[in-house]
């Protein structure tokens, strides 16, 4: 099969496309023919050595962890899925290693669920990763609840594309912060109120809107922007930080909570993303599609950190 294959950290020079051997799905696994991969800033910090410290790497090294296409093999004791069958899969593994810029790769069958009928592989590769950090950000940690208010930032980015309409569609007041350009298409998404963090101090456009503060504080953006996010949760109120780790101690001196959130693979989850996509809940994002060969290009693009919506490496 073709694949990206890194030799060792660094830049765009490490990536190259090669021909290796297909892998073969153990017991518990099955084995995907690829044929569209989200792009993630995670990608390229991988790329560079930034999660090393997190999980084992190991080399050769196949960047990505989205993942659009069709069952090609079931390992023994698979249910529930079968030959042929679309799929979409957040193909996160203990070990960062096979990842799923190539033509095949094997996930345990717990990451991996039927695809909504009504995406293309394009627009189903964006979803996985961002769309589960969203659900088990707002969901399962915060228990978003309706009539509350939550801060998103980055809404038109590809974790805050998810977060905003899914948000909305649990009944919450939505505030997201995006720059000017992109303040349309984030109250397109079910944005309440876009703050544009380029021209305006965030926090206090914030507390203009919600006065004793919001009850949850998405933080998809990390360093400064976090750690003065903490000031716009009202007492009792939850920061949710998926970029750097909470500040406790700044939490308990403003009487706030902090959670940080690392997303997990969880076929349930995939399921009901799915359900939530096929009625129209969850909007596709912007893609920038690219072949697999661009694959140093699209996550140098990804780095810059100013691109609406997703990339996608298309497969074949």
């Amino acid at each position: 099969m073709k694949a990206i294959i890194c030799d060792r950290f660094g830049g765009p020079e490490v990536m190259r496309l090669d021909e290796i051997e297909t892998p073969t799905p153990g017991p518990g696994e099955v084995l995907i023919r690829v044929h569209a991969a989200g792009v993630n800033p995670v990608d390229w910090k991988i790329r560079e050595g930034g999660l090393a410290r997190l999980f084992p790497c190991k080399f050769p090294l196949i960047p990505g962890w989205d993942a659009a296409g069709t069952i090609a093999a079931l390992g023994d004791g698979v249910t529930g899925l079968s030959l042929g069958e679309r799929v979409w899969s957040f193909c996160r593994k203990p070990d960062i290693q096979w990842g799923t810029y190539a033509e095949y790769v094997v996930m345990s069958a717990d990451g991996v669920a039927p695809m909504p009928a009504n995406y293309t592989f394009a627009q189903a590769s964006t979803v996985p990763l961002a769309a589960l950090t969203a659900w088990q950000s707002l969901l399962e940690v915060a228990q978003l609840r309706p009539g509350q208010s939550v801060l998103i930032h980055a809404g038109a980015g590809g974790v805050g594309g998810f977060a905003v309409p899914m948000a909305k569609w649990v009944g919450a007041r939505v505030i997201a912060t995006a720059q000017a350009a992109n303040h349309e298409y984030v109250r397109a998404l079910g944005a309440d109120h876009v703050i544009d963090y380029a021209a305006e101090d965030f926090v206090a456009a914030t507390r203009a809107l919600a006065p004793e503060g919001v009850d949850m504080a998405f933080g998809t953006v990390g360093g400064e922007v976090l750690t003065r996010s903490y000031e716009t949760v009202r007492a009792g109120g939850l920061l949710v930080s998926i970029t750097d780790k909470t500040d406790k101690d700044l939490a308990e001196r403003l009487g706030i909570r902090c959670k940080y959130v690392f997303v997990k693979p969880d076929s349930g989850h995939l399921r009901r993303l799915a359900s939530l996509a096929e009625q129209g809940v969850l909007r596709v994002p912007d893609i920038v599609e690219m072949p697999l060969a661009r694959a140093a290009q699209a996550l140098d693009l990804s780095s810059t950190g100013h691109v609406r919506g997703k990339i996608v490496l298309t497969i074949g």
